[in-house]
């Protein structure tokens, strides 16, 4: 009875994660024959959950209009950090959860034990958020309806504030309509992108979720999953993101492994490649060559510029106007 009950918590966790399954891919996952399936699906009906069902081979099952959730069981570690997230959320670059989470963490802290409602409270006191230069918020609808977009595989009409390249990085232009495919939502610290195949250009596009413009309208219709640019589809974003339509584009030797380098520099600044042991590459796009002198400069390694030209005298006049600050201060 144990392991019936535990397998149709398992078989509503599956259909709530996803919106159409069949038969033989329930089956699979729970590792059950197809008959056992059709068994738990009626088991659910009877508890009250809506399970639909189409016949044929392009049929399957989905978790209908209404069902309601089963009881969220957790152990002591995941509800702390549901706690911990949800007041993270409440500070985060997300519009509009911060009401929500924080009401979300009040209730959640109702129900806790005290040992777990004491170790949430001592981060709460312990931790302050410092608030540097605030980043574009994205709403959480969109967000979210995006992320469904991807679930279900539907396409999406996306209105669009960016400039054709690498979108929506290299400044702001006009408003577009884009019908897209999304695929992945990627977020760095500061920001959401979304990854998806744009049918107008026929290819793999990085859109800023800030710059697409809300609500979206209804999902279109569903499309078969492409082979994707690359396995690692965060490294995908970062090179997309690094390598925009910036007026000028950066290569950097760095005299130093990349193991070093890495941990003093962006995914969303620039990416590194490694060269040989002990020298690697970093290339990142800016509109301003004093930036980019500012920030490889403070790295802390030396260096070699490949490219641009036009870095090196920038850099000669930062390391003058330095060594007159540094003279200033012996004087």
């Amino acid at each position: 009875m144990l392991e019936t009950s535990a397998r149709l918590l398992r078989l509503l966790s599956l259909l709530q994660s996803r919106t159409d399954w069949t038969g033989a891919e329930l089956a699979g996952r729970l590792q059950v024959g197809l008959r056992t399936v059709r068994r738990d699906i009626d088991r659910l009906r009877e508890l009250g959950y809506p399970v639909d069902a189409a016949p044929g081979v392009a049929g399957g099952y989905r978790l209908g209009v209404g069902a309601a959730l089963p009881p969220l069981l957790l152990d002591d570690e995941e509800a702390v950090a549901v706690a911990i997230s949800l007041r993270t959320a409440a500070t985060g670059s997300v519009a509009g959860l911060e009401e929500g989470a924080l009401r979300a963490l009040a209730k959640l802290r109702q129900v806790l034990p005290s040992r777990l409602r004491h170790r949430v409270s001592a981060f709460q006191a312990a931790t302050v958020p410092l608030t540097g230069a605030a980043a574009p918020a994205v709403g959480a609808d969109l967000l979210a309806d995006l992320a469904a977009a991807c679930r279900d595989r539907r396409r999406q009409r996306l209105r669009y504030r960016g400039r054709d390249g690498v979108d929506g990085v290299g400044g702001v232009g006009g408003v577009t309509e884009r019908e897209v495919e999304p695929h992945r939502l990627v977020h760095t610290p500061r920001r959401w992108y979304l990854l998806a195949w744009d049918t107008g250009k026929d290819d793999w596009r990085t859109f800023r979720v800030d710059r697409i413009e809300g609500p979206l309208g209804l999902p279109g219709a569903r499309f078969t999953p492409r082979p994707l640019p690359q396995d690692d589809v965060a490294a995908y974003v970062s090179r997309s993101i690094t390598s925009a339509s910036y007026r000028y584009q950066a290569r950097i030797l760095f005299h130093a492994p990349l193991a070093s380098v890495a941990p003093r520099t962006s995914p969303g600044a620039g990416r590194l490649e490694a060269v040989d042991a002990g020298t690697c590459l970093f290339l990142a796009g800016s509109d301003s060559l004093d930036d980019l002198a500012v920030y490889v400069a403070t790295k802390g390694f030396d260096f070699e510029v490949l490219e641009p030209a036009e870095l090196v005298p920038v850099l000669r006049a930062l390391s003058d106007r330095l060594a007159r600050a540094a003279g200033t201060g012996e004087r």
